[in-house]
């Protein structure tokens, strides 16, 4: 990926009087749909036209009529836009959005590991880089990952990355011995630990659990549902869509969650009568917050920082894209 990066550095702006007129009048303006991922600030995630996962923005992305895409999230997320979207302009209000989860694993990296397991059948999260998505044969969501596993012949060799968490929960529930996972991590989702989980929950047995598989937590709540110190129906492994679904049909007075916390603005839309709590509160991407109101309204005046992914790799990585939706019930991004 290249991005046309501003030279001075964005303000972090709050969101004053008025300002959400301004960026839907300038979105208008400049033909561009604002797009805001769940992790987002809430002021971003109120003004977007479109608040969800990656994958699934990216998708809107490709279908929407408007020429250019303001993708409030990091830089993979707007890269994937751009593959599935490549003669639209896509926009990211900060370049210097990452992510350390894509960042764990590179293509040279990659191509290291398939040479020395030929023949083996790669799958990707979608949290990678086009880079990365070019050297693979299939991409997953978190909703979908054990579906694609399930899907290629038990025989083969398969090679998963990046997340480590994400890999352990595929394995457990295909039961593959010949899944291969990279050791990569959310930092932020690795931070949400077993003690702490299994605290809130003794503090509050009455309330649902809602874990991303990202999460380092996530082996903890399922030994707690087996163990039965959690009754296995209060317990749920879930993606980010998957959270949302679940918030809207719980009976459940109270949830806790475990991802990161941006994803509270959502559920708590969605439920209002519901009390959903992070498991820990201090959860928080500072990838994510770097997308501030100023540098919003900067991207829509500016019309900066444009993500670029060169033609060959973009057709390389939509291909493995595209093999997953074909599969079927492609789900939310992560």
């Amino acid at each position: 990926m290249t991005v046309t990066a501003a030279t001075d550095l964005v303000e972090p702006l709050t969101a004053g009087p008025g300002w959400a007129e301004e960026i839907r009048r300038l979105a208008r303006e400049r033909d561009a749909v604002v797009l805001a991922h769940n992790y987002q600030r809430p002021e971003i995630q109120d003004v977007a036209d479109h608040t969800g996962d990656s994958l699934a923005l990216s998708r809107i992305a490709a279908a929407s009529d408007a020429s250019t895409i303001v993708f409030c999230g990091v830089h993979f997320m707007a890269e994937t836009a751009k593959i599935l979207a490549p003669d639209k302009t896509v926009l990211i209000p900060d370049a210097r959005a990452g992510c350390s989860l894509a960042d764990s694993i590179t293509a040279d990296e990659l191509r290291v590991w398939k040479a020395e397991h030929p023949g083996a059948v790669v799958v990707s999260y979608v949290n990678t880089t086009a880079a990365v998505k070019a050297e693979t044969d299939v991409c997953c969501t978190s909703s979908n990952a054990v579906e694609v596993v399930r899907s290629i012949p038990a025989d083969r060799e398969i090679l998963f990355l990046p997340d480590q968490f994400l890999g352990a929960h595929v394995r457990r529930e295909t039961g593959r011995e010949n899944l291969h996972v990279w050791a990569g991590e959310c930092h932020v989702h690795a931070g949400i630990n077993g003690a702490e989980l299994t605290a809130r929950a003794q503090a509050d047995p009455e309330a649902d659990l809602f874990v991303h598989p990202e999460c380092g937590c996530a082996t903890s709540a399922l030994y707690l549902a087996g163990a039965g110190a959690v009754p296995a129906d209060q317990v749920h492994i879930l993606s980010t869509g998957g959270m949302l679904d679940a918030a809207k049909n719980t009976t459940r007075r109270s949830v806790l969650v475990a991802t990161e916390v941006g994803m509270l603005h959502q559920l708590r839309r969605a439920n209002p009568d519901v009390d959903f709590r992070p498991v820990n509160d201090r959860a928080s991407c500072g990838y994510m917050k770097m997308i501030t109101p100023g540098a919003l309204t900067r991207a829509l005046v500016e019309g900066r920082d444009e993500v670029h992914v060169d033609a060959d790799t973009a057709a390389r990585a939509r291909g493995a894209v595209q093999r997953m939706i074909e599969i079927g019930r492609p789900g939310g991004g992560e």
